[in-house]
């Protein structure tokens, strides 16, 4: 529900057995974020006059009217977006009436540049600012095209946690969100996800995984 995601994997070609408590990979883990970067893409379509379409990290299409009103997003989330000008765009979003994401997006003179001053509600209550730098990958003007930032989450607090799931299985909790991956190399629905929204995984030994997600069969 932020721009942000955190996406491990190592390559794995076998199912296994069942997994226990004792797996390494069960606990509770803290991103180390001098040594990460967030590689961020979003796309974002024209859908009529003063309304948007945006994809944030290959996420559902969210369409929204730009007139500054809360509307449906993600699910349990609602959107706003403000046009300030046309080179400027107040983004919100929150969840229960309550804010948990806020950006301005500004486009540079020559339309290549889209910097997002974005602020994220964390975990423990606290925000966090980025200044986010994408740079235009597609499209010719305006806020309609692909982009994808290069950033270090300086000052991110992000915390994941690993638990045994059904016997062959973890899960993995975050925020607002828990996936169940199944190692039987089939896809699952996952659920609170959109519709269509799979999952499958391999485990090879203790220590290697591979999960893939899809929606509607696409990767």
């Amino acid at each position: 529900m932020t721009h942000l995601a955190v996406i491990a994997g190592v390559t794995a070609i076998a199912a296994t057995g069942l997994w226990t408590a004792n797996d390494p990979f069960v606990g509770t883990w803290k991103l180390d974020v001098s040594r990460s970067t967030i590689v961020d893409q979003m796309v974002v379509e024209a859908a009529g006059p003063n309304k948007y379409t945006f994809k944030f990290e290959g996420g559902p299409a969210e369409t929204i009217v730009a007139d500054g009103t809360d509307q449906p997003g993600l699910p349990g989330t609602t959107l706003s977006v403000t046009a300030d000008d046309s080179r400027t765009l107040n983004v919100v979003r929150k969840e229960g009436g309550r804010i948990i994401v806020s950006a301005i997006w500004k486009l540079s003179e020559d339309g290549r540049i889209l910097h997002d001053n974005f602020t994220g509600v964390q975990a423990d209550g606290s925000t966090m600012t980025v200044d986010y730098v994408y740079t235009r990958m597609s499209g010719t003007s305006g806020f309609a095209g692909n982009w994808e930032s290069t950033t270090q989450p300086v000052g991110l607090k992000f915390e994941l946690q690993i638990q045994p799931f059904d016997g062959e299985g973890l899960s993995f909790v975050r925020q607002g969100s828990v996936k169940s991956i199944t190692f039987d190399g089939q896809d699952h629905a996952v659920a609170g996800a959109s519709e269509g929204a799979t999952a499958s995984g391999r485990r090879q030994s203790e220590r290697a995984m591979e999960y893939t997600d899809k929606v509607a069969g696409k990767v």
